[in-house]
């Protein structure tokens, strides 16, 4: 039988409260983790005697091992392929920023260098989006709790991980009990994340979208739109026929009055699909009820046969100015990041000889950095 990772919250603090172990304990168990790579839960200093042969038979440091890290030629990205205990591999992309490089208030935010990573929430995906590489491999299985929160570990002893987005591999909201409990491990001690650094995206599962807030008070919500009617979305996306539009919006709203936050909203730009002048105008309609942040994503390819084109670059600031001008919806254009080691939007899926070494550390401004 596997050994589970200490990560998973849930079975560690039932196994501790049978055996009479006060939960108090195991925020100490995870710094020991984070800070000792090396060691094992045998040597954890301080705890009960009775929580050393429990945690020695049923749980292990971590589960999964980072098998490679690809750094990209920008010098600002790196992919991390991680290995599961079942042999199935996810990745991670670590983005280095400098938040100066935001705004605030129409001013240079304060701060400096720190990382944002973005984390998978399953073993493929089974929502196929056509655009998206990790569509491709169909759906494997979900991560636990604890392997989700793995990949922050081995992220953090890469870099200062200060920002998190469920954007990786999969649907995290079709994971929702796993992504409900690894985040609250990351704003629990001893990772100390606030809610407001934590960005999920979906394609919009609606019923998840209803308890979320509940669940998860202060986070950020995504939502992976890329069209503004549903005829479109389901050509692009087809699993979006089980969350109609009118729908979805419908969910939006309801989010938006309990949580008072802006959302997120992720539009890739497809040349002749959805990139055209009424297409701007038919989503700043979509949208003019809400308060949202628009985030046009160039099409990154994802591979010869890929049957997109990226559009150019006067269609997106063409786009960019109807939202902004006609529509006052405040829109962005994601920069691209770690496209030659297809560590960019729309492009993880396992590739188990990707390796790149960084040549420069030019630094962007990050989404996260958006005042909301």
């Amino acid at each position: 039988m596997p050994h589970r990772s200490v990560f998973d919250a849930s079975e560690l603090k039932t196994q501790f409260h049978d055996a009479g172990i006060s939960h108090r304990f195991i925020p100490s168990i995870w710094k020991f983790v984070i800070q000792n790579p090396d060691r094992q839960l045998d040597e954890v200093p301080d705890l009960p005697s009775a929580a050393y042969p429990l945690l020695r038979s049923n749980f292990r440091p971590l589960t999964s091992t980072l098998h490679s890290v690809s750094h990209s030629t920008d010098g600002f990205t790196s992919k991390l392929l991680v290995k599961l205990q079942n042999g199935a591999f996810v990745e991670a992309v670590i983005m280095r920023y400098d938040t100066r490089l935001g705004k605030y208030g129409g001013k240079p935010r304060p701060g400096g260098l720190r990382s944002t990573l973005c984390i998978s929430s399953q073993v493929g995906c089974k929502m196929g989006c056509k655009f998206c590489a990790t569509g491709t491999m169909g759906f494997k299985s979900n991560l636990s709790s604890g392997e989700i929160v793995e990949q922050l570990v081995h992220a953090s002893r890469l870099s200062n991980i200060r920002n998190v987005v469920f954007m990786g591999m999969g649907e995290p909201l079709n994971n929702y009990t796993a992504l409900v409990e690894a985040i609250r491990i990351m704003i629990g001690s001893p990772f100390q994340l606030s809610p407001k650094k934590i960005t999920v995206s979906t394609v919009g599962i609606i019923h998840a979208i209803n308890k979320l807030y509940s669940d998860l008070p202060g986070l950020n919500l995504a939502v992976s739109l890329h069209a503004p009617v549903q005829d479109i979305r389901c050509q692009i996306m087809p699993s979006t026929r089980a969350f109609p539009l009118e729908k979805l919006m419908d969910a939006l709203q309801l989010y938006q009055k309990n949580s008072q936050q802006k959302i997120f909203i992720e539009y890739i730009m497809l040349d002749g699909v959805n990139d055209e002048e009424q297409h701007a105008h038919q989503l700043g309609k979509l949208l003019e009820t809400l308060k949202v942040v628009v985030n046009l994503i160039p099409f990154n390819p994802i591979g010869s046969s890929s049957q997109f084109r990226t559009s150019g670059e006067h269609k997106v600031s063409e786009f960019q100015k109807i939202l902004r001008g006609t529509y006052n919806i405040r829109t962005t254009v994601r920069k691209q990041m770690g496209q030659d080691i297809s560590g960019a939007c729309g492009q993880l899926v396992v590739n188990l000889s990707d390796k790149r070494s960084p040549e420069n550390t030019s630094l962007l401004t990050d989404i996260e950095d958006i005042h909301l």
